[in-house]
């Protein structure tokens, strides 16, 4: 429903003007650690004064302090409101900063680090004519909820979110998932309106958010929803929450952490806690994740063994597989397609997962997608309990072909989705869309292939074959880049060593 005060265009038009308020002093990348805290403290401030007003309406100017808190969400202090921010006469980012803490610090269960870790007074960093510019813009908007609606102020976020991974380049990945393939996901696993939702590398929350989006188009309630997020940057976890909150989503929680390291969502006896719905896009391929914990793993997570040390990518998959409740689990990850085919103690882990039967698909994606790399990707489909058909078996789909080319980046559209969808659903019969080949192949083939789930390898069709020679040249560029960063890096040394 459209919001009465400010349509949808002229929101991001005007948030995206205060975040250019900032070039210059401050590298785009850095742009969402300003905007965010900024935006979720002007909504706050705008809505107590609405509230405020409400409770005067109905109870005159001087009702009670005990009355007037039924009203607010959030308590705001005295001196922390927005008006009180633009009365500050000098150093202005020390007040901010002050005004922030004790808004975290009255909403210790609610808000506590919520506003991220900037040093607003930081004057090298964020020098104050720009601040007082962002705040001047911020200023010209009323984010009050009868002006603009969670609806719109959400899409805002969402939009802005979008604007920073453009800017940001390879970093965009650490904090945000292409929409069209968090969608994907989420229908795939289609959520349910009683189900617990978890993320363990949550980024800025996207993937809770479609999971809630999913619920609400079929004409689901999320009362009964619950939504779990962890993430190891304090900064990313904290637009996460901001990103929970604009949505209307109340009942989630996200926790600070290295999820590989230290879980933190854990029951009274310290076990993983489990979940209806396991979803996320981890980092790919990392190389300090924490192996030499993994052996005698107090959370039983390496059931499958040990991943390699400098390749992280079967340790979140385990871990995940570890977090899906017992009775209608399922989980879906985004994973590089080395994954599917690499020996070792990769291949090893691979067939105990498939022998296990809990694997229901694999699914792929088309080259440049995201952010962090141009390589393809697939999906990894689990389920505690598969269907009856694909029991003993793992379908496979190709989605390669599904995409539209961009200048950067290429997309999906809600087309391409539901192509792949379709074809999920087929169950490898062949009755789903001719452009996403599939095939259910039973275990004693993939154990014959050596348990190797390269896609090319049972579809040898054409999209295979054109997945393959661009997966070839993706990777190519992407090592090419590599060598070249690597290459100035090491001629930097040798001048500053004197050798050159």
């Amino acid at each position: 429903m459209q919001s009465p005060g400010v349509t949808q265009q002229e929101l991001e038009s005007r948030l995206w003007a205060a975040a250019n308020s900032l070039r210059g002093p401050v590298d785009p990348a850095d742009f969402k650690a300003y905007i965010f805290p900024l935006l979720f403290f002007k909504r706050i401030s705008d809505a107590w004064a609405e509230e405020h007003d409400e409770a005067v309406v109905k109870y005159g100017p001087r009702l009670s302090g005990e009355i007037e808190a039924d009203y607010h969400r959030f308590v705001v202090p005295k001196g922390c409101r927005w008006p009180d921010l633009r009365r500050i006469p000098e150093n202005v980012g020390v007040g901010l900063q002050r005004i922030l803490q004790r808004i975290e610090a009255a909403n210790p269960e609610t808000l506590a680090g919520i506003f991220g870790d900037v040093q607003w007074g930081n004057k090298d960093k964020l020098p104050e004519v720009a601040l007082l510019n962002l705040i001047d813009t911020f200023g010209s908007l009323n984010l009050a909820p009868a002006r603009v609606g969670n609806d719109v102020l959400g899409a805002a976020y969402e939009y802005l979110l979008k604007q920073f991974a453009d800017s940001s380049g390879a970093k965009a990945g650490e904090f945000f998932t292409p929409r069209a393939v968090v969608r994907l996901l989420t229908r795939l696993l289609d959520p349910q309106p009683t189900d617990t939702v978890y993320d363990p590398a949550c980024g800025s929350g996207g993937m809770l958010i479609e999971a809630a989006n999913e619920v609400h188009e079929a004409g689901g309630s999320l009362r009964q929803m619950r939504f779990y997020g962890q993430e190891v940057s304090l900064t990313t976890a904290a637009i996460a929450r901001m990103n929970l909150y604009l949505h209307d989503i109340e009942d989630a929680e996200v926790l600070r952490g290295d999820t590989l390291r230290e879980p933190k969502f854990r029951d009274a006896r310290g076990r993983l806690e489990r979940f209806n719905v396991v979803i996320a896009n981890p980092p790919f391929s990392l190389k300090n994740w924490g192996a030499d914990r993994w052996a005698a793993d107090p959370w039983g997570r390496a059931a499958c063994g040990v991943p390699p040390k400098t390749n992280g990518d079967m340790a979140w998959v385990q871990h995940m597989v570890a977090s899906m409740d017992q009775k209608r689990g399922r989980l879906g990850v985004v994973m590089p397609h080395g994954v599917l085919f690499r020996g070792g103690a990769e291949g090893r882990i691979r067939e105990c997962l498939i022998k296990a039967d809990q694997l229901e698909a694999v699914v792929g994606l088309a080259p440049n997608l995201f952010y962090s790399t141009t390589i393809p990707a697939c999906l990894l489909i689990f389920r505690v309990a598969k269907p009856s058909a694909h029991q003993g078996h793992v379908l496979i789909v190709d989605g390669s072909k599904r995409f539209q080319k961009g200048r950067n980046q290429n997309a999906m559209t809600e087309e391409d989705i539901g192509a792949i969808v379709t074809a999920y659903q087929s169950d490898g019969n062949g009755s789903g869309d001719a452009s996403v080949p599939t095939v259910l192949v039973p275990h004693t083939e993939i154990e014959a292939n050596g348990w190797d789930l390269n896609i090319g390898r049972y579809l040898k069709t054409e999209a295979g074959e054109t997945a393959s020679v661009a997966d070839a040249l993706a990777a190519l560029r992407e090592a090419q880049a590599k060598l070249h960063t690597a290459e100035t890096a090491m001629e930097e040394r040798l001048k500053a060593a004197g050798y050159a």
